[in-house]
C-alpha cells in the first residue's frame, strides 16, 4: 500500500509523491529526487519542521523535545524525518521548492475541445499526456502557444483524471482569449506548469461558505466535484454573483450537485440594475441564508480584487471572524493570488 503525499513548499509550488506503507514523508520525497531540509534525519534537529492538517499519519516517540515540543505537535507541526502517513496527507513545507531542488512539474496536454459558454467566458478541455495531481482549487500557468507567456487558470474539474477542464475569462483583446477564440482547435498542443496555489479546499470539518465572482467559480466547481465524490455532513452553501445576466454559467451543473451532494445549497446573483434576476446586487447583499454560525465556518471566496475587498469589508464591519478564511484574487493576464487569513 502507498499513500500520496502533497507537499506544499512556500512559493506556492506543490509537488505529489508516493510514500509507501512505513515508510516516513523524508525518506519517500529523497526516494522521488526531492531534497527536503535535513541534518540529522533521527527527530534532535528539527531542521525538517514541517505542519501537516490533512491526513492520518504517527510521528512515534523518537524524536526529542528540542526538535518538536508537544504543543507543536499539538498544532499540526510535524518532522518530515519521523512522520509515518496512514492515509493521503498534504504536508506544508516553509522553504522554496528550489531550495529542495526541485520545482515546478512540466506536462504537456491536448485540446480537446474548446467553447465560448457566454460572451464573457470560455471553457476549455484538456487531456494531459501524464498523471497530474492537484488539489480541489489548485492552478496550473498554461503556456499562450507560440509565445514565452504564460496564464494562471484555475483547474475545474476534480482531481484524479488527465482530462482537465478550465473555465476563462474571455478577455477582448487578451493574449491567450485571443489565441482560444480565434485560433485554437481540437488536437492542440499546450504545455501545462503546476499545480500551485493554496486556495485548496481543506477537510470539511464544519459549514464551508463558498463565494465566487465571474470565472472565479473555476475552483470551487473542482472542489465541489471533490465533494460530490466524498461526501459530507457539513451544511455547504455557495453564493455565485456576476455582473451581468450573459456572465451566468454552469448553472446546470449547479444544479446537479445541489441534486446529488447532501446540505450543499447555491444562489446566484447578478450586479446589474437593469438585470430581470430575481437576486440583484452583490454577494455581501445576499448573506442571509449564509450559514456563519457567528465565526463556526470555514470561507472560500474567489473572484476579483473588488469583490475580494468587499468581501473582507463585510466581515470585518460586521465583526465576524471565521474560523479559517482563504481567499483568491485574479485579475486578467496576472496570475492569481492567494491568501489565507487564520
Amino acid at each position: 500500500m502507498s499513500y500520496n503525499i502533497a507537499l506544499n513548499f512556500e512559493d506556492g509550488v506543490t509537488r505529489f509523491i508516493s510514500c509507501n506503507e512505513g515508510e516516513t514523508v523524508l525518506d519517500a520525497a529523497y526516494r522521488n529526487q526531492i531534497n527536503l531540509p535535513m541534518d540529522c534525519s533521527d527527530g534532535v534537529c528539527g531542521t525538517c519542521k514541517g505542519s501537516c492538517h490533512q491526513g492520518k499519519f504517527d510521528l512515534g516517540d523518537e524524536y526529542i523535545d528540542e526538535a518538536l515540543t508537544d504543543d507543536e505537535a499539538e498544532q499540526g507541526m510535524i518532522l518530515t524525518c519521523q512522520m509515518v502517513p496512514a492515509s493521503d496527507c498534504v504536508v506544508e513545507i516553509p522553504v522554496a521548492s528550489t531550495m529542495c531542488k526541485t520545482g515546478i512539474a512540466k506536462v504537456q496536454g491536448t485540446v480537446l475541445e474548446v467553447n465560448l459558454i457566454s460572451p464573457t467566458a470560455i471553457e476549455l478541455k484538456v487531456t494531459a499526456d501524464d498523471d497530474i495531481a492537484f488539489l480541489p482549487g489548485q492552478y496550473v500557468n498554461i503556456q499562450v502557444p507560440g509565445t514565452e507567456e504564460t496564464r494562471a487558470y484555475s483547474f475545474s474539474s476534480s482531481p484524479g483524471s488527465r482530462d482537465l477542464s478550465f473555465l476563462i475569462r474571455n478577455v477582448p483583446g487578451g493574449l491567450m482569449s485571443s489565441y482560444l477564440v480565434g485560433q485554437c482547435k481540437a488536437g492542440d498542443p499546450l504545455t501545462l506548469t503546476g499545480p500551485m496555489g493554496s486556495f485548496y479546499l481543506r477537510p470539511v470539518e464544519r459549514p464551508v461558505l463558498m463565494l465566487a465572482g465571474g470565472t472565479g467559480l473555476a475552483p470551487f466547481l473542482a472542489k465541489l466535484e471533490y465533494l460530490k465524490a466524498k461526501g459530507t455532513e457539513q451544511p455547504t452553501h455557495l453564493i455565485y454573483g456576476v455582473t451581468n445576466d450573459d456572465d451566468l454559467v454552469c448553472v446546470k451543473e449547479l444544479e446537479q450537485f445541489a441534486a446529488e451532494i447532501e446540505n450543499f445549497t447555491f444562489k446566484t446573483v447578478v450586479a446589474s440594475a437593469d438585470s430581470a434576476h430575481p437576486l440583484k446586487g452583490y454577494v455581501t447583499n445576499h448573506m442571509q441564508d449564509a450559514p456563519i454560525h457567528h465565526g463556526e465556518v470555514d470561507v472560500y471566496l474567489c473572484g476579483p480584487p473588488p469583490m475580494v475587498d468587499a468581501v473582507l469589508g463585510y466581515f470585518r464591519d460586521q465583526g465576524i471572524k471565521p474560523n479559517s478564511f482563504h481567499y483568491e484574487k485574479f485579475t486578467p493576464s496576472v496570475a492569481a493570488v492567494a491568501e489565507a487569513v487564520a
